[in-house]
């Protein structure tokens, strides 16, 4: 069980019925594969715990877990809208020229005609000509090397995520 001197929101998270628990972690991250074994390892006593339990289930996930995760994920410079979320990870687009947008877009439809999904980046905290440079940068990939950086890319965004969800 978990102490007093786990982080509230965390003590928060812990206490949540299972179906509430599970609804966040798939906010987080759209694989229920991944947002199972998240549930099922609860309660987590220090946040580095769970982070350490989201990176461990995405390291195991397969395929197909990876393309529901990825499915979840709107394209870059255009965010889901009513989306709060997507909205503040592509903060960094909401400036960019109109010539940069139709770059992004025609990058990202290439892309996704290359590889069968979305192209998908940590975009907190990037600018959107960095986000541009990413995606010409790896459409050259072969698909066995895109698949292991979308891996960690997803990773970083669930940290990023699970932090978010431990702050309320």
């Amino acid at each position: 069980m978990t102490s007093t001197s786990t982080p509230p929101g965390l003590r928060r998270f812990n206490a949540l019925e299972e179906q509430a628990a599970l609804a966040e972690l798939l906010e987080a991250c759209s694989s229920t594969a991944w947002a199972g074994r998240l549930l099922a390892e609860r309660p987590y006593d220090t946040a580095e715990a769970l982070y350490a339990a989201g990176d461990a289930a995405m390291a195991d996930l397969t395929t197909a877990d990876l393309e529901e995760a990825m499915a979840g994920h709107p394209p870059i410079g255009r965010p889901k809208p009513g989306d709060p979320t997507s909205g503040r990870e592509q903060r960094g687009m909401a400036g960019a020229s109109e010539e940069l947008k139709a770059e992004m877009l025609e990058l990202n439809l290439a892309y996704q005609e290359k590889f069968g999904h979305v192209f998908l980046i940590c975009a907190t905290g990037r600018t959107a000509e960095q986000m541009r440079d990413a995606v010409r940068e790896r459409i050259g990939n072969t698909p066995e090397r895109e698949r292991e950086i979308v891996r960690a890319e997803l990773g970083k965004i669930n940290r990023i995520r699970l932090a978010r969800l431990l702050e309320a």
